[in-house]
C-alpha cells in the first residue's frame, strides 16, 4: 500500500477546527453551541465591498497579475500610507489569504531544516506552515503572568543558531491579544539586524486595538527594511474571512522578486475578491470606530465574567479579539471535547479552542483555552456562565 509522506503524518491538526465533528453531534443533539472557539466575526462585511461583487459585470473570468490587480495594489498602498505606513505599490504581491503570504514568507526565506523562532503561544497554523515549509519552529515562551509580553531578549539570543532565518511575531497578537509596544518592537528590530536575520510581522488584526494603545509596525522601524516582512489580510479588518485575500509586503526587493516565483507559481489570487477587497477599502472609517468601540465594550464584558469563575486567571488582552484562559482543570483538550459530547446547561453549551495547540513546547498550555470574543455581549455572559457551572460538574466527577 503507498504510503503517505512523513511531512503528512507530522502535519499538526488545527486546534480551532479538530472539535468541529463533536460540535456538529452537540447540535444534532438539539443542543445551542456557543462558538467561543473560531475568530469568525459576527460584524457585518462592509456593504460597499458586497454591492462591488452584486454589480460586477464581467464576461469572461480571467487570471489577475501574479501580483495581484494593479489597480488594487495602488489603491492598498494609499491605504497604508493614509495609516503612516511607508509602502509603494512594487513593495506588495496579493496572496490567497494571509496564509498564503505566510507561506510565500517562509518559502522565500528558510530552506529544508531551517529554524524561526516564535514567542509562544502564537496562531496555530504557524505550526502547519513551518511543517509544510520543512522549517524547525524554535519557540520563546511568553507567560499568562506578564499578559504575554515579549520574553527578554536574552531568551532569543540563546535560541539563535547558524540556522536562525526569522524571527515571526503576531502583532497584535493571535491566540493571545497582546500588543506590541514601540520599545519591544524597536529590541526585536535590534537583534535581528545584530544577526542578520528578517523580521516576519503578521499585523492582520493591526487595526484592532483598544485603550488608547497605539499599534507599531515593523515598516515604521527606521533601516529595518531589508530585514521587515509584513503579513496582511481583508479577513479581520473588514470581516471577510471568506474572501480569502492577503498580502505579504516588503521593501527588500531580492525577498519580493523571490516571493514573486512563489506567487507565479499559484497563478494569481481569486478575481472576485479582489474586486470585494479593493472596494472594501472605501469602507468610511465609521465603520471602523463602531466595529472596535463593540469589540473594547466584548472585551470588557467577556474578562469581568471571567474572573468572576473560582481559579481563572486571564491576561487582559490589549488588541485583536482574543484571549488566553487558565481553568482550574486538569486538561483542557479532554474538557473541551467533554463540553460538546456529554455536557448540557439548560440545552446550552460552549466550544472553546484548546491553548495547547498554539504552543509547539510539549506540556505547556494544557489547561489552557483560547477564547475569541466574536460574540454579542449577551451572548458572550451565557457562554461564560455556561463554562462556570460546566468546571464544577467536570470537577466533580
Amino acid at each position: 500500500m503507498p504510503k503517505i509522506s512523513n511531512k503528512g503524518a507530522k502535519m499538526p491538526e488545527s486546534p480551532i477546527r479538530k472539535l468541529v465533528p463533536y460540535s456538529e453531534i452537540a447540535k444534532k443533539k438539539g443542543n445551542k453551541v456557543y462558538h467561543l472557539n473560531i475568530g469568525q466575526p459576527d460584524i457585518k462585511t462592509p456593504e460597499v465591498a458586497m454591492e462591488a461583487v452584486k454589480n460586477i459585470d464581467i464576461k469572461v473570468l480571467e487570471y489577475s497579475h501574479s501580483a495581484g490587480f494593479e489597480s488594487y495594489r495602488n489603491k492598498l498602498s494609499e491605504f497604508y500610507k493614509k495609516s503612516g505606513l511607508p509602502i509603494n505599490p512594487e513593495d506588495i504581491i496579493v496572496s490567497t489569504g494571509g496564509s498564503e503570504a505566510l507561506l510565500f514568507a517562509m518559502g522565500s526565506t528558510m530552506d529544508q531544516g531551517d529554524e524561526i523562532i516564535i514567542p509562544e503561544p502564537f496562531y496555530a497554523n504557524y505550526n502547519g506552515f513551518s511543517t509544510a515549509s520543512g522549517v524547525t519552529v524554535i519557540p520563546v515562551i511568553s507567560s499568562i503572568d506578564t499578559g504575554f509580553a515579549l520574553p527578554p531578549i536574552a531568551d532569543f539570543e540563546k535560541l539563535i543558531t547558524p540556522k536562525t532565518k526569522a524571527i515571526l511575531i503576531c502583532n497584535p497578537g493571535n491566540p493571545t491579544g497582546y500588543l506590541y509596544s514601540k520599545e519591544e518592537m524597536m529590541q526585536l528590530a535590534e537583534i535581528v539586524k545584530k544577526h542578520d536575520l528578517f523580521l516576519i510581522a503578521d499585523e492582520v488584526y493591526r487595526e484592532f486595538t483598544y485603550d488608547g494603545d497605539i499599534h507599531y509596525s515593523v515598516m515604521n522601524i527606521p533601516g529595518l527594511e531589508e530585514n521587515a516582512i509584513m503579513i496582511d489580510s481583508v479577513s479581520k479588518r473588514y470581516s471577510m474571512c471568506g474572501a480569502r485575500i492577503g498580502c505579504i509586503v516588503s521593501k527588500n526587493k531580492e525577498l519580493m522578486a523571490t516571493a514573486m516565483k512563489f506567487a507565479q507559481a499559484r497563478l494569481s489570487p481569486p478575481t472576485f475578491a479582489q474586486i470585494a477587497s479593493e472596494a472594501a477599502l472605501d469602507t468610511p472609517q465609521s465603520y471602523f470606530d463602531e466595529v472596535i468601540s463593540e469589540y473594547r465594550e466584548r472585551r470588557d464584558t467577556l474578562i469581568t465574567e471571567l474572573k468572576k469563575i473560582e481559579g481563572v486567571k486571564v491576561a487582559n488582552p490589549k488588541g485583536a479579539f482574543y484571549c488566553i484562559a487558565e481553568l482550574p482543570i486538569d486538561n483542557a483538550d479532554h474538557f473541551a471535547q467533554w463540553l460538546l459530547e456529554s455536557y448540557d446547561f439548560n440545552g446550552e453549551t460552549v466550544m472553546v479552542a484548546p491553548a495547547a495547540g498554539f504552543y509547539s513546547t510539549p506540556g505547556v498550555g494544557l489547561n489552557q483555552v483560547r477564547i475569541a470574543y466574536v460574540l454579542k455581549k449577551d451572548d458572550l455572559i451565557k457562554a461564560v456562565r455556561i463554562l462556570k457551572e460546566a468546571i464544577t460538574t467536570y470537577n466533580a466527577r
